[in-house]
């Protein structure tokens, strides 16, 4: 399947022993334990599996996670796995994991982050409910694991790991190797990026090695190594625990040739979800299927944003070819009709919308597909982008003030931001976003402008969450002491309640709990709260808030349904219907839409007028720049005015005339 990858990586490799099992008879097993989404198969194990198979090696994939899920049911199941503020999963299985070593655990349920969701505030002090999970349905989950599979026929297994996996990973490695303790057990994922990786090795019993940094070239060497019966520490990118000390990492650069990559095998994450009853039964519901056409940012190369530590030591930014994504697409698209195709991507590569994203607007194959973009999308980017298949992104908004966003090093302004919802909302795109702050060098004046601009933006998609900013290993707040001081770093205080202590928490945490030197108190972002909180009920509602406008040949009517129970309708003639127009596809300064419809009034005649209609709620001024908020009606409609019908003109092939044709003030 992918010849030229494997043969470059064994090429230098010496002959094995036929006195050692063939590869043929080294089988492998490859682990995701809970807590990671039912909904979706994990593409660390589909892509390990294709590539050790590519080598010669029997793998079979275990989604294990799927099975807790079917235990303790979905619902809950998927609540855990959405908190992250503290480690509740880890929490959970930290007793199965560490036994009588873990730490007291009795202030646990008192960390006040574990009261954000109203949902999760109600398990979390049914503290019976939860003693029966930890005590009970854990414990039976994992010993069904055992009874399950005859851990015995395999050579290797290994566990994935990220954000809450460790716990339940170590509990059902510990107990494989109480009962086989000839198995190889190795560990890799998120979880063991640098120095947590080695620190886990260090202490905790059930790993054998680690695979620290990516596992493309380095599993499977290390497969060959063990089956060759050579040390595999002389892999790199693997450690291991020997004599209570961890072994030297000789780390290994990124992979930077992705077309040899295989494609995902996802057969067995459908053949047990089936088998559990799993799979969607609701027409509107999806599998999300992972697909990974880069890897890196390319802005993060250049400015990393602030708070962002996602790329780990992997920031560099490499990318498929469109050749080889499209074919990736077709064959992912045969495992299930009910699925979005879902980029691991942190940032789409702005090539893929003239080669990929073109490509499937014309061929029109009905994919889903789900993509995190930057957020400076024009509308022709974002119509490309819906007439190739996507119906959802996550632009990394973070912030509605151009100030705060500069601070967060995101290359990207306040009305930008906006726009790319406005227009992800005229296309039927779903935009998932978190509004942030508590950034250094912010001002109280930058959450009250926000707090003022919102309701304007009411009738766009809301943020899904919002909050402080969390301090992530690998995230300039983290690392760059200079530029971020702080009175304090310590790990997350939940890493305290799980782990056994001689685990150094300070090597192995990824979240940390933290104060800036510089910070603004709580009540600076009140105002913004009870506006976002209002925002988020509006969508709530069964009829969703609008702000519509019709552009016909010598006027503009605008129809405010932002407050339905309020509605409103304006007309605005010429040619201050063309200035609207003017300020709709992008944010545009006041000179140069003058220079652009060649209007003969000075300047500040025309902020006068956007400035009234900022007033208004009908723009935005972002410094010098504006932005018309109303969205272009999708369907023309006919307006009886002064005895007069008319026809509204049709946005997409009439507006750009429209403009060319203004009249002259």
């Amino acid at each position: 399947m992918i010849n030229n990858f494997t043969r470059e990586s064994i090429s230098n490799q010496e002959p094995y022993s036929t006195a050692l099992p063939t590869r043929a008879d080294f089988k492998v097993a490859l682990i995701a334990m809970p807590f990671v989404s039912y909904h979706r198969p994990s593409i660390q194990l589909g892509l390990l599996k294709a590539i050790a198979d590519s080598y010669g090696f029997p793998v079979t994939t275990f989604h294990l996670n799927l099975d807790f899920a079917h235990q303790i049911g979905t619902e809950l199941y998927e609540l855990l796995c959405d908190f992250r503020g503290h480690l509740l999963g880890d929490w959970l299985f930290a007793k199965a994991a560490f036994g009588d070593a873990i730490p007291d655990d009795s202030g646990f349920l008192q960390l006040k982050g574990l009261y954000i969701d109203k949902t999760l505030a109600a398990l979390v002090e049914d503290r019976q409910r939860l003693d029966k999970l930890r005590l009970e349905q854990i414990p039976a989950y994992i010993e069904k694991l055992m009874l399950d599979t005859d851990w015995s026929q395999f050579k290797v297994i290994g566990f994935t790991s990220t954000f809450q996996q460790n716990t339940a990973s170590f509990a059902l490695a510990s107990a494989i190797k109480r009962r086989h303790p000839g198995v190889t057990m190795v560990f890799g994922g998120a979880n063991f990026e640098g120095e947590m990786g080695q620190e886990l090795t260090r202490t905790v019993d059930c790993i054998d090695y680690a695979v620290i940094g990516e596992g493309d070239k380095a599993f499977p060497e290390f497969l060959i190594a063990l089956q060759e019966g050579r040390d595999p520490t002389q892999i790199r990118g693997v450690v291991a625990r020997r004599n209570g000390r961890v072994t030297n990492l000789n780390s290994r650069p990124p992979l930077r040739t992705l077309d040899e990559l295989p494609t995902p095998d996802y057969t067995e994450f459908f053949e047990r979800a089936g088998n559990l009853g799993l799979l969607p039964t609701d027409p509107t519901e999806r599998i999300l299927l992972p697909f990974e056409s880069s890897r890196g940012c390319w802005w993060g190369e250049k400015h990393q944003c602030t708070f962002c530590g996602l790329n780990g030591t992997g920031i560099v930014y490499r990318v498929k070819s469109p050749q080889k994504v499209l074919a990736e697409l077709d064959e992912l698209a045969k495992y299930y009709p009910k699925t979005v195709l879902e980029a691991v991507d942190n940032i789409l590569d702005m090539s893929y919308i003239t080669t990929v994203f073109q490509k499937l607007s014309e061929t029109r194959p009905g994919y889903e597909l789900f993509y995190e973009v930057k957020a400076n999308l024009s509308k022709e980017h974002l119509k490309v982008l819906h007439n190739g298949g996507v119906i959802r992104i996550q632009p990394g908004i973070e912030s509605l003030n151009s100030h705060v966003l500069k601070l967060m090093r995101k290359g990207i302004s306040a009305s930008q931001n906006v726009n790319a919802i406005r227009w992800s909302r005229y296309f039927n795109i779903g935009v998932g976003w978190n509004m942030l702050w508590g950034f250094p060098g912010e001002t109280e004046q930058d959450y009250r402008e926000q707090a003022a601009l919102i309701p304007n933006l009411i009738h766009l998609f809301p943020p899904d969450g919002y909050g402080r900013i969390w301090m992530e290993r690998f995230s300039p707040i983290y690392f760059e002491k200079e530029n971020f001081p702080t009175r304090y770093i310590k790990p997350e205080a939940s890493y305290g309640y799980i782990y056994p202590k001689e685990v150094n928490l300070e090597k192995i945490a990824y979240f940390f709990d933290y104060e800036f030197e510089e910070k603004l108190p709580d009540n600076t972002y009140k105002g913004l709260v009870q506006a976002l909180e209002a925002w988020q009920e509006a969508w709530k509602q069964p009829e969703k808030p609008r702000l519509l406008y019709w552009a016909y040949s010598d006027f503009l009517k605008i129809e405010d349904l932002r407050h339905p129970s309020q509605p409103l309708s304006y007309y605005v003639e010429e040619p201050q219907a063309s200035i609207y127009l003017a300020f709709s596809d992008r944010p545009h300064t006041a000179l140069a839409v003058k220079t652009k419809l060649d209007l003969k009034i000075p300047v500040w005649e025309i902020e006068q007028y956007l400035q009234k209609l900022c007033d208004m709620g009908l723009m935005m001024r972002d410094g010098n720049y504006y932005l018309s908020l109303a969205i272009p009606s999708a369907k023309p409609r006919y307006e009886v005015r002064n005895g007069k019908i008319s026809l509204s003109l049709s946005h997409e092939e009439d507006l750009e005339p429209l403009l060319a044709n203004a009249g002259v003030c």
